[in-house]
């Protein structure tokens, strides 16, 4: 038992490690950009495992490069750039939205991926392959193993349950994006102001991928319908 905490635990709350770092990242800079506060990711809490899943493989992968600081750097703008293409694409197709385009960004690919933010993701890589995980697994080399496995399994169910939670509502807000488009100019400002007056968790997406409305693909006609479907319902409570 002994030898499986030392084996797993350290890896598992190094992935919650760098899940919080990469929320910390990107919901600072979504809220400065907003100048409010704005919780970025997937779930709902605090943690983009997207970060946490390329910490693990950039650790895992490149462990044994740790020499070569060139060929680590290149290593991990190729990684970081497959995963974050593979994300984009899967979420799209599961969700049947955008979440993030870099359309309008040199070096793009597709508007999965662009140079300035594989760059970004190299040199964070090299840091935490020299830096961090040295540092952190060495706090964690502190924390008595029962403490590590207790720390794990909560972790791991708290976030299991995120993760259902944050997909139900994501499932819903994209019935309730059929009601909005950026590729149809009839939709009135009231029928946008119907998305915001959801509940809390709708707006949170909303402003965490202010995009994604404009970004679900729908057939044309049933856009229209829906949007017709909506005006005509608010129409009839003015009357």
């Amino acid at each position: 038992m002994s030898d499986f905490i030392d084996l797993v635990c350290p890896y598992v709350l190094l992935f919650f490690i760098y899940s919080f770092l990469g929320w910390l990242i990107e919901s600072t800079k979504l809220s400065i950009q907003n100048k409010k506060f704005i919780n970025r990711g997937f779930l709902l809490g605090p943690l983009c495992p997207i970060y946490g899943f390329g910490g693990l493989a950039i650790t895992f992968l490149l462990n044994d490069l740790k020499e070569h600081y060139f060929i680590v750097f290149c290593m991990s703008i190729f990684i970081c750039g497959i995963f974050e293409y593979l994300v984009s694409y899967l979420m799209e197709k599961i969700f049947h939205a955008r979440w993030w385009d870099y359309s309008d960004r040199v070096g793009n690919i597709n508007g999965r991926v662009c140079l300035r933010n594989l760059l970004f993701f190299g040199l964070f890589c090299c840091l935490m392959l020299y830096v961090f995980n040295p540092l952190f697994l060495n706090i964690i080399s502190y924390i008595p193993r029962w403490l590590q496995l207790t720390l794990s399994i909560v972790l791991v169910v708290i976030a299991s349950l995120d993760i259902i939670f944050s997909s139900t509502v994501i499932k819903k807000l994209e019935r309730v994006s059929t009601e909005v488009t950026d590729n149809t100019d009839e939709i009135s400002e009231e029928v946008k102001e119907i998305i915001h007056s959801k509940s809390k968790p709708y707006r949170r997406f909303i402003e965490a991928y202010p995009n994604i409305k404009d970004k679900v693909k729908y057939k044309t006609w049933t856009i229209k319908q829906k949007i017709q479907s909506k005006t005509e319902e608010i129409k009839e409570k003015r009357k």
